[in-house]
């Protein structure tokens, strides 16, 4: 299996080489660059798990002009031999990785502050190997609440507190390895027990963080499924957007098959001037590379 120090060397070694460019049959080359492909999209590789292997589907994200991805656990499972094949194959197709996650606690858990922070120090030294800048960070489960999602901080004040604080921390940490961390939202019709379950709070958590090392992922699908009104919450908050996550509702699919239009989004994600990534994060109900490659296009001609 993989160490940290072998894992390291494998970094260093793919980005010391050239980046290649792959002729044979079936294999893709690294994608040129085009006035769509300076656009930042990713997409989220856990939600193409259905469609193949993850080398497979790291082909195909190329393929559909992508140069980032994100992950959640896949690295934790790769063998060096694994890592090495993954690793120079992400090198030849041009693709980096923007965020990941990882961490298995909360930040919302009153008593749990201490051991939030030092998972989070032994995660940082696998981001910096990735070359990954941004975590992606949950609030772990509710505490003693009434399960109401209208207003989190009243009905459990002791967890908003408990939040503030452990990111503050976590803010102070993660400034000092140029990473930020992005907190996420989950709707409570996917994780019924999750705490922080709209952007709203969201915001509030980083605000009262104040620091450019915490900021929000709205992802779009969750914050549509109970609580809507997503182009306004943008509008009043667009300074502390991190990353944002597309999917369209119901069902998890892509832009198009649903109730949000996200051509009115981009257009006024355009006007806000946002400067983050756009990431992927649905199940393609078509063939991947081409709903990817669509995906992909319809927020580069609004951008």
């Amino acid at each position: 299996m993989l160490n940290r120090r072998n894992f390291a060397g494998l970094i260093t070694a793919s980005l010391a080489s050239p980046l290649l460019e792959v002729r044979a049959h079936g294999q893709t080359a690294a994608p040129s660059v085009t006035k769509t492909s300076v656009v930042k999209t990713s997409v989220m590789m856990w939600a193409l798990n259905k469609n193949g292997t993850f080398e497979q589907n790291l082909e195909r994200i190329a393929q559909a002009g992508y140069t980032q991805m994100e992950l959640v656990n896949e690295y934790k499972a790769w063998s060096e031999p694994d890592s090495r094949r993954i690793l120079a194959r992400m090198q030849a197709l041009g693709i980096t990785v923007d965020a990941m996650a990882g961490m298995t606690l909360g930040f919302a858990d009153p008593a749990g502050g201490d051991a939030f922070l030092a998972e989070l120090n032994s995660l940082i030294p696998m981001a910096r190997r990735l070359g990954c800048k941004q975590i992606i960070l949950l609030s772990g489960k509710m505490i003693n609440s009434s399960g109401s999602s209208e207003n989190a901080s009243m009905q459990n004040p002791a967890q908003h507190t408990a939040s503030i604080e452990t990111l503050k921390r976590a803010a102070q940490v993660l400034s000092g390895a140029g990473i930020v961390g992005v907190i996420e939202p989950i709707d409570r019709l996917e994780n019924p027990t999750i705490y922080l379950d709209g952007v709203t709070e969201a915001f509030d958590l980083v605000k009262a963080v104040d620091s450019p090392a915490i900021r929000v992922l709205y992802d779009l699908y969750h914050e549509q499924r109970t609580h809507g009104n997503l182009i306004p919450k943008l509008e009043d908050n667009i300074a502390l957007v991190g990353l944002i996550h597309v999917a369209d509702v119901p069902g998890r699919h892509e832009p198009g098959t649903g109730e949000v239009n996200y051509g009115s989004i981009y257009r006024k994600l355009a006007e806000l001037k946002y400067k983050g990534t756009i990431a992927m994060e649905f199940y393609p109900t078509g063939d991947v590379v081409e709903t990817l490659r669509s995906a992909r296009e319809q927020v580069a001609r609004s951008l």
